[in-house]
């Protein structure tokens, strides 16, 4: 199979995550099939006057293990993510760049917000003391291409280097459209993925305001429960996940392990509302079944997806719709389950940190449970895999992205047989 029919293959050969239950892809997939939950306490400021008092945090975190004091002082806490997610992913691929050729290595990380932290900071300082006050490193460590820019910086990778924004559906995007510069023949070699850090005192208050973040704060484990009748909204939560994306020939050419292969990629717009999904779930429909066009699949080659499953009530009810509408009876034998019962959402880097979740459950035949799942929900009637990891033989896996703004994305994982 050759993704969108280009006669390229391309396949994943590296993997790094930084979520709030791991800070590598081994712990995260350790804890996630263990269904362990990552939420707790906000401790990254005071949210003691909020009414969103929890978050999923990435916890015993150090920077300047895995890079200098001056650059772990002077990054931002998203690009901090995304460097070394980045390195680890490279380090997993066994990647020599002394023996590459570095133009043909290209870039693509995207983070839904950006730098929240430096930006929340600098006003303080502006407000406080005014202009002068405000540090040069503002904009350039704000804005949300920095993390495929300093990634190339720091690696000397001269290929296509660029950057993507679609708010929830940033990392899939990222990952797919890296995918298509590598079937066009423009690089050999991506790193692609997502990084968030939405954390703050502005980014936790924006989402309360919008009414999309729980308030279950006497109960934070308990707090996301996708699909659950009682739901109440999604837990905000940071991290990054970057993988290697390859040509086929290139990873058989330097002899690389190959994780998976990515088959199947697609989007849609719902063109219905900046944060509601499109009622008929049709935007949700046609970015899954362009996808399994792309891959040359039928729907009942999909083992597994793993879902936007926000717990919003919205999402999660008109994403199983969507699924119906794809795959009408196979629907019920398929296993859908959301990793971000246990990370809570990511924003941007969720599709990318998800995206890993896919590749490891078709290597090692466990599919990561829906934890919290305990009130079941007439509209939400499919296999959503409850409260603990199931054992099955996994050839293909589907992770669906969706964002404010009508985005969607959808990737399709397979496994590798050479």
């Amino acid at each position: 199979m050759s993704l969108g029919g280009s006669g390229q293959r391309v396949v994943i050969t590296g993997l790094g995550a930084i979520t709030p239950i791991g800070n590598t892809a081994a712990e995260f997939w350790r804890n996630a099939v263990s269904g362990v939950s990552g939420a707790g306490r906000i401790t990254l400021f005071d949210a003691s006057g909020y009414g969103t008092q929890i978050a999923g945090e990435v916890r015993g975190f150090d920077p300047e293990k895995h890079m200098d004091r001056k650059d772990a002082k002077r990054l931002t806490r998203f690009l901090q993510f995304a460097v070394v997610a980045a390195d680890m992913a490279i380090e997993d691929a066994c990647l020599q760049f002394e023996s590459e050729d570095r133009d043909r290595i290209g870039v693509l990380i995207g983070s839904g917000i950006g730098g929240l932290d430096i930006l929340t900071d600098q006003l303080r300082r502006l407000f406080s003391g005014g202009p002068d006050k405000v540090s040069p490193f503002l904009v350039p460590f704000m804005i949300p291409d920095m993390a495929s820019g300093f990634v190339s910086i720091r690696h000397g990778l001269k290929g296509p280097n660029t950057c993507v924004v679609t708010a929830c559906s940033t990392g899939a995007n990222a990952i797919g459209d890296a995918a298509q510069i590598i079937c066009r023949g423009e690089a050999d070699v991506m790193l692609a993925g997502g990084c968030e850090a939405p954390i703050t005192e502005i980014g936790v208050a924006g989402f309360a305001s919008a009414r999309a973040v729980t308030t279950r704060n006497d109960d934070p484990t308990r707090a996301s429960r996708p699909f659950d009748a009682e739901r109440d909204g999604f837990l905000i939560a940071e991290g990054a996940g970057v993988l290697v994306l390859e040509s086929l020939e290139h990873a058989l050419s330097r002899q690389a392990r190959i994780h998976a292969e990515l088959v199947g990629y697609a989007m849609s717009a719902d063109a219905f509302h900046i944060t509601q999904p499109d009622p008929d779930a049709d935007g949700a429909r046609r970015s899954m079944s362009l996808a399994l066009k792309s891959a040359n699949l039928q729907p009942a080659d999909i083992d597994y997806i793993n879902a936007h499953g926000t717990s919003t009530p919205y999402n999660d009810r008109l994403e199983t719709k969507a699924i119906h509408r794809v795959f009408g009876e196979h629907a019920h034998k398929l296993a859908v389950s959301s990793t971000k019962s246990m990370i809570g959402h990511t924003l941007g880097a969720a599709g990318a940190i998800e995206s890993i979740a896919c590749i490891k459950a078709i290597e090692t035949g466990t599919i990561p449970p829906t934890i919290n799942y305990e009130n079941p929900d007439p509209e939400c009637d499919l296999d959503y895999v409850p409260n603990a990891a199931r054992e099955a033989p996994i050839r293909t896996a589907m992770k669906n992205s969706f964002g404010f703004g009508g985005h969607n994305a959808t990737l399709i994982f397979a496994r590798y047989d050479g």
